[in-house]
């Protein structure tokens, strides 16, 4: 007698078969990691949500005192806050969804070894709630860009910034792809994770956050370019302080770059998934 089943589980063979029809079979798992992620991490903290803020808030204090202050670091006339707190903003959430997915495997093997879902749900679900996390930051940058405007302080907003959702599907496409190269090489070699997180901390400097990319002059000018979030932090910054610059053709780098290294990320990810339980 044929039996006909409701749902074939079968494993993945080629390196590019990504099964969306299951991702979104899957959703309410997706949306299940995202309330985990928002609601467990501040869950026994005396102050919950209100570190959204005030990480942020000491972070700028620290860079205005530093590298404002002691430094002297030019902002291209931008107030200080608003500088800062734009740059801090959008790396908060790169570094946040970047260690979200450079974690998959390793953090989860003890789940992926007893449920099937797609795995793809887990670095996803991250870059959603850390989006979610991002806009309830820009809430406290919105304060202060308004308190400015209130002040009689000129800020130049353009048209650009319309283009702010482009901005943060490139940061976050970026974070997800890197990070599942981290972490299909992690779960085999645990000590790059150390590596890693070096390596992240330096990358923050190498990228346009407390420092506008005219302050390089034209010898180290072309180095931070080749960063591919460099054009991302210029343009969301170029948006709404003016400061900065906009390049059409530094967004395209950077989205050029994106799509190359999510191919090899896909690729790399697949072919570790079928093996990584024999490793972790």
């Amino acid at each position: 007698m044929q039996e006909d089943w409701s749902l074939i589980i079968r494993p993945r063979r080629r390196l590019l078969d990504i099964d969306l029809k299951a991702l979104w079979r899957y959703r309410d798992l997706w949306w299940m990691y995202v309330k985990r992620d928002i609601i467990t991490y501040y869950k026994q903290t005396i102050l919950g949500p209100l570190w959204f803020f005030i990480q942020p808030v000491f972070t700028t204090v620290m860079y205005m005192f530093v590298f404002g202050g002691l430094a002297g670091i030019s902002t291209d006339g931008a107030p200080q806050p608003l500088f800062y707190l734009s740059g801090i903003m959008l790396w908060n959430y790169f570094s946040s969804s970047f260690a979200a997915s450079s974690n998959v495997f390793s953090g989860n093997a003890s789940v992926f070894g007893k449920v099937y879902f797609p795995r793809l749900v887990v670095p996803l679900a991250g870059l959603t709630s850390n989006l979610l996390k991002m806009l309830i930051q820009m809430l406290l940058f919105i304060a202060v860009y308004v308190g400015y405007l209130i002040a009689g302080q000129s800020l130049s907003i353009n048209w650009t910034l319309l283009l702010f959702p482009y901005y943060v599907l490139l940061l976050a496409f970026h974070a997800m792809s890197w990070g599942l190269i981290v972490s299909a090489l992690t779960a085999k070699y645990r000590d790059l994770n150390f590596l890693v997180s070096f390596g992240l901390q330096l990358f923050m400097y190498a990228t346009p956050i407390i420092y506008p990319l005219s302050v390089a002059g034209e010898k180290y000018r072309w180095v931070l370019e080749l960063n591919p979030l460099t054009p991302v932090f210029e343009a969301f910054k170029y948006g709404c302080l003016g400061c900065g610059s906009f390049s059409w053709s530094g967004l395209l780098y950077s989205a050029v770059f994106m799509i190359v290294v999510l191919f090899v990320s896909v690729i790399v990810f697949n072919r570790t998934e079928q093996t990584f339980m024999d490793t972790v």
